[in-house]
């Protein structure tokens, strides 16, 4: 079928030159793949070629029930990375995602847990096991250097240099950065080295985090975790892996970390997008003062 020939050459274009992640692969081929297969019930095999902006603009509004005005923009961004590969290939000379019109979009402002809240979870797992001494080390690193759950999963022990206490992460476009380690985590992932079971190959020798096969830690499995242990500590909040990485960036600012340092660590290309939370730290002392203000 052309139109697979096409998504895998397209995938092969993101890894090889855009040297995207497997997620952002993963994900933007399957926007493409659903745009295909919602042209397919209705398109000829010619038009299926060369769609057009009304053709993205009809399926958008197929999709609008299911996908929130964010996701929209997702796929937007997914199908005009799409067609511009297929002009840098000569395969066509527009891209009909340029006329298309962007959903409006409020400012996004994450969910975040209080210090408290941190506490609370961190001192509800139990360390009377290898995997409890394992998910305490994962919580630890996810929010004591805000790591996104992809780099907890994919780290080294040879990433992780405990004596000089930082850890080397190799994020988004292979760009590597240095983050701190706190005393907690410092002592959260040097407890669960000294139980970590043996690894179910040479080929696994230096994960860090391992499931009870001795293979690594898969994002579903600490996705779970997370919530297993907010159900524990009492969280009603819902939250995922990624909470605590905001978490982690919001306290930073709150307590005075300047916004360069904040994107550093976090490894942000654009400041841009780490002055969201500023915002956060904003909303949170404006609830506070209309809170107690005797005319709110």
């Amino acid at each position: 079928m052309v139109e697979a020939k096409l998504i895998k050459d397209y995938a092969y274009y993101l890894r090889m030159e855009r040297n995207n992640s497997p997620n952002t692969v993963a994900a933007y081929t399957a926007d493409v793949s659903d745009f295909f297969s919602f042209l397919a019930a209705g398109a000829s095999e010619t038009l299926r070629r060369n769609p057009s902006t009304q053709d993205i603009e009809n399926y958008l509004i197929s999709r609008s029930d299911i996908l929130s005005a964010r996701s929209q923009t997702r796929v937007l961004s997914s199908l005009s990375s799409f067609f511009v590969w297929q002009i840098l290939e000569g395969m066509r000379k527009d891209n009909p995602c340029d006329n298309v019109d962007r959903p409006k979009l409020g400012r996004y402002l994450p969910k975040v847990l209080s210090p408290e809240e941190v506490a609370d979870i961190m001192d509800s797992v139990k360390s009377d096991s290898w995997q409890g001494l394992r998910d305490k080390a994962v919580l630890e690193l996810l929010y004591g250097c805000g790591l996104r759950v992809s780099e907890v999963c994919s780290l080294l022990i040879s990433q992780v240099f405990l004596e000089e206490g930082f850890v080397r992460i190799i994020g988004k476009g292979n760009k590597e950065r240095l983050v701190p380690m706190g005393g907690m985590a410092i002592e959260a992932f040097r407890n669960y080295l000294k139980a970590r079971p043996e690894a179910d190959g040479r080929e696994f020798d230096d994960t860090a985090f391992l499931n009870r096969f001795g293979r690594p830690l898969s994002r579903i499995s600490i996705f779970n975790m997370v919530k297993k242990q907010a159900l524990i500590a009492g969280i009603s909040k819902e939250i995922s892996p990624h909470t605590f990485r905001h978490s982690f960036a919001t306290h930073l600012i709150e307590n005075g970390a300047d916004l360069r340092v904040v994107q550093e660590m976090l490894g942000h290309e654009s400041i841009l997008t780490t002055e969201i939370y500023t915002h956060i730290d904003s909303a949170t002392w404006q609830a506070e003062v209309l809170s107690h203000h005797p005319r709110r």
